[in-house]
């Protein structure tokens, strides 16, 4: 007679998934981290659609990449969702799908995997890797100079004179200390929120950091008032660089330019020449190439808000 299996006596059916809070915390950050892509494609694709030559295919590239933000963020969402132990046909409206399917489509490994994988989004920028005339791979020297480093520069003179531990850090952006180290080398992108984070917890300058996180990320620049902007940028990299003196900034232009140049880089009124900019940024270890679109809007809207006679 052949044997009838049995449930176990002692093993209740389980309604719901076991919580795994520290899947749900990896989610919730994944979902941070794609939020922030989300809005550098998304301004990707308004820069586009206002060029009236842009190729039809570059929009679709954006718009697809888009769709893939949107599914990894569902898929990071229905994981937590079970991660914490919530029921999953609370997504099943919106989702449109059924649970048993949302349950065989988001399996938690297999989200883990791809989570853990995934590459963060950023606008490409012409030549923003090395300084002006250079070429071959980039020195030590020369990574220093891309946007993301001089944030992290920024970060971490701002950490260091604080004197707040970057374990403390962790535990405000509730993440582990190593997240937190390599934020401040520069080994990972830093959102938003990360940023605002540190800098508060550090009592430090939200504006000041902010050109800076907004060139590392590639979202257009922020503000109404191009000069102005052009200025807190120049003065962020001075900052990064160390606060260096008018007298050490001068030496490093090799004396190319003046400490009135200089001054009104750095407070106005106006806008330098560009040349001027560019030793400025250089001796401040940024990348001109960067600068250069700050400077063309910023000198575009002097140039309107100046008297017909000025330009004879």
């Amino acid at each position: 007679m052949p044997a009838r299996s049995h449930p176990a006596p002692n093993r209740p059916p389980r309604s719901q998934p076991a919580v795994d809070a520290a899947r749900a915390a990896r989610c919730t950050e994944a979902i941070r981290d794609i939020a922030e892509d989300f809005v550098v494609r998304a301004e990707e694709l308004l820069h586009q659609t206002h060029n009236p030559d842009s190729p039809a295919t570059d929009l679709v590239v954006t718009v697809a990449e888009l769709g893939r933000l949107t599914e990894e963020a569902t898929a990071a969402l229905v994981v937590r969702q079970r991660s914490q132990g919530e029921p999953l046909k609370e997504l099943t409206p919106a989702l449109g799908l059924t649970e048993d399917r949302l349950r065989k489509k988001y399996h938690p490994q297999t989200v883990d995997l791809r989570l853990a994988s995934r590459s963060r989004a950023r606008r490409e920028l012409p030549d923003s890797r090395l300084p002006e005339g250079t070429s071959g791979p980039p020195s030590p020297k020369n990574r220093l100079r891309v946007p993301g480093q001089r944030l992290a520069c920024a970060l971490t003179l701002m950490q260091a004179r604080s004197g707040v531990s970057q374990r403390a850090l962790a535990e405000r952006l509730e993440v582990d200390p190593s997240y937190v180290s390599r934020i401040l080398s520069g080994e990972r992108d830093a959102s938003w929120r990360h940023v605002t984070t540190i800098v508060d917890s550090c009592d430090g300058n939200v504006d000041l950091v902010k050109p800076l996180w907004e060139a590392a990320v590639g979202v257009r620049p922020t503000g109404t008032e191009p000069a102005r902007y052009l200025r807190n940028y120049l003065i962020a990299l001075r900052y990064a660089a160390g606060s260096p003196t008018t007298e050490t900034i001068l030496a490093s232009t090799h004396n190319t330019i003046s400490a009135v140049d200089l001054r009104q880089a750095l407070e106005g009124p106006g806008v330098p020449v560009w040349p001027v900019v560019s030793q400025i940024t250089n001796a401040l270890q940024g990348l001109p190439d960067i600068t250069r679109p700050l400077w063309r809007r910023a000198i575009a809207t002097t140039e309107r808000s100046l008297p017909a006679e000025a330009f004879g």
